[in-house]
């Protein structure tokens, strides 16, 4: 019984690290909705993290940002970001955190211009 409330207790806190996600801030923020389509997008990181790959989907169009000018393992990225119009945009992002663990994770915005 002990060895099985330990496995369970073990998995729960696996899941539950897995399941964090070490971004903290986004602009635009998650779910906003904007006037106009903006220049850049801005990730904010509760540690370092070195982005391998940020896409960015809108309608049926689907674009990688361009992460070249990172070096390293940093907390803040700004992101050069093509304007693609009105509607909905999905940013869906991977990287690899200071202690080499994969993340992922993403967020999402609107532009009503």
């Amino acid at each position: 019984m002990r060895k099985t409330l330990m496995a369970g207790v073990m998995t729960l806190w696996a899941a539950s690290a897995w399941g964090h996600s070490p971004l903290e801030a986004t602009a635009p923020a998650h779910q906003a909705t904007l006037a106009g389509v903006p220049n850049e997008i801005v990730m904010r990181f509760d540690g370092n993290i070195r982005l391998t790959r940020v896409t960015l989907t809108h309608a049926a169009q689907e674009a990688d940002l361009d992460l070249t000018g990172f070096d390293g393992f940093i907390s803040n990225y700004t992101i050069p970001m093509p304007s693609m119009g009105a509607g909905a945009y999905f940013i869906e992002w991977r990287g690899l955190g200071d202690d080499g663990h994969p993340m992922k994770g993403s967020f999402s915005f609107t532009v009503k211009e």
